[in-house]
């Protein structure tokens, strides 16, 4: 069973309950669901967005290389032959 059929299944259960709905009540249901996708869209935009950008750091580019190099810890052991 694929996940297309599984996501058929799924909407045709809620077309079922939603069946009972008044017309009024599937319009507003409507209305929200299309609010909520847009919605959806937008942050995920903005998120996007929000992933490029100038680090913002009041230490100069130089210290900070130097911490990372400093921080770093080595567990490599070498053998001899």
């Amino acid at each position: 069973m694929g996940a297309l059929e599984i996501n058929t299944k799924i909407v045709d259960g809620y077309i079922g309950l939603l069946q009972n709905l008044s017309p009024n009540d599937k319009l507003t249901l409507i209305s929200r669901l299309t609010d909520s996708v847009k919605m959806d869209l937008s942050e995920k935009k903005s998120l996007f967005k929000e992933a490029f950008g100038a680090f913002e750091s009041e230490e100069s580019a130089e210290k900070i290389v130097d911490k990372i190099r400093n921080s770093r810890i080595s567990t490599r052991q070498i053998e001899s032959f």
